[in-house]
């Protein structure tokens, strides 16, 4: 048996070892581009703070005269009064007036952008950019693509190898492979006596180069698996369907989000809830956010929604949303992240999880050292088998050369 898994194990890892590198390279520079990005575009993301912010109304008009036919799809305001304002665009459509009901906002910001224009033009249009603004004086910093980016091209690379649904499906095929390739590396590990588990749970700092390349192989293969599992089990989720859905249906639970309640149609005559009105509102029950991101309904019985991140949230898709009645601003429903079922709970997880975020920056590093690790297996794996290979071919060799001098 352990003949039989260790030839699957080598085939796996022949088939899929130079896609598992490529992800886990990939994935080792997609776990600090958050950090990356605001550091070496501090501009961006930093202004100088001053006595009052703008009325977030007077900015939304500002941003439209700046980038002419845009509309707004939300305002995302952060606590820190020397952050810019995110302001997510809506082009493309007639005019821009259509204004798209707001979602969780994801992370803002990534390394090397390229910027939307030169300064002192107008800026081409691009579909789904973010306006930086700053929140003191209305004025466009810049505007943003995710899709112009250096770590777009990374995250393309980790996610279908910048080859598109043929990419995808071999990077889900890699992934679902690198499974199956740790499950039969735990069963080769598995030692048969004490003495052996001793050596499996130790590498040999002082050994020679084979030595120390079946160690970091083996032993740290070990110490990792456990976690790599996680990181390849929640990618599973986002290259299946049906390993998506499988998992909720184990649950027995839904990811789908409770129907969104609608406001009270009112005459038009009556006036709508502002952009200002509906953060004060909601500031009211939530004072001390990390963000408010506020979204306004694209009908007339919709509701207003403002998702936000608690000062105390565990990682960052642990989000509480309102949504705000948009003609008189009641509260009609909420939901925090302890109120999520157990599906949207771990479908808010899955992210953190993946890139190491969950805990902050120890599991980011932690996230970094293993991505670091999975990407050298596939390599030592391959000089494992060829040295094995050579180790017989020389024991054969010799036997031989003896039983022909018998």
């Amino acid at each position: 048996m352990k003949v039989f898994f260790r030839r699957i194990h080598l085939y796996l890892g022949l088939t899929a070892g130079l896609v598992i590198t490529i992800s886990c390279l990939t994935g080792a520079l997609l776990v600090f581009e958050k950090e990356l990005t605001e550091a070496f575009n501090h501009n961006r993301y930093y202004v100088q703070p001053e006595k009052e912010r703008l009325p977030l109304d007077k900015i939304a008009e500002m941003v439209k005269q700046q980038v002419p036919g845009a509309g707004i799809a939300r305002i995302q305001v952060y606590a820190d009064p020397s952050r810019s304002l995110a302001v997510q665009l809506e082009e493309g459509k007639k005019g821009g007036k259509k204004e798209a009901k707001g979602e969780a906002p994801r992370a803002e910001g990534k390394k090397g952008e390229k910027p939307a224009g030169k300064k002192g033009e107008a800026p081409k249009k691009a579909k789904g950019r973010t306006a930086f603004v700053n929140p003191y004086t209305g004025k466009v910093i810049e505007l943003y693509s995710y899709q112009q980016t250096f770590y777009y091209q990374i995250f393309s690379l980790h996610r279908w190898l910048l080859a598109g649904d043929t990419g995808k499906m071999i990077t889900g095929a890699s992934t679902l492979i690198f499974f199956f390739i740790l499950i039969t590396g735990i069963i080769l590990w598995w030692p048969k006596t004490r003495k052996i588990l001793q050596q499996r749970l130790k590498v040999k700092w002082d050994g020679g180069w084979k030595r120390l390349n079946h160690d970091m192989h083996v032993v740290l293969g070990f110490y990792v698996s456990i976690f790599l599992f996680v990181t390849v089990f929640t990618g599973l989720t986002w290259s299946y369907e049906w390993f998506s859905k499988g998992l909720y249906a184990v649950l027995g639970t839904s990811p789908k989000a409770a129907e969104a309640p609608v406001s009270a149609v009112a005459p038009e005559t009556t006036g709508k809830v502002s952009y200002e009105a509906a953060l004060a509102q909601v500031k009211q029950q939530v004072p001390d956010a990390q963000y408010y991101a506020v979204a306004m309904p694209k009908d007339s019985a919709a509701a207003v929604q403002v998702t936000l991140l608690p000062a105390s949230a565990l990682h960052e898709g642990a989000t509480t949303s309102y949504y705000l009645d948009q003609y008189n601003g009641q509260v009609l429903q909420s939901q925090t992240f302890s109120e999520k079922n157990l599906g949207q709970k771990v479908r808010s997880t899955i992210k953190p999880l993946h890139t190491g975020a969950i805990f902050g920056l120890p599991s980011k590093i932690f996230a970094l050292l293993l991505a670091l690790l999975g990407a050298t297996f596939p390599t030592t794996g391959t000089i494992l088998w060829i040295n094995r290979t050579m180790k017989k071919k020389k024991t054969t060799k010799n036997k031989k050369e003896v039983v022909t001098q018998l």
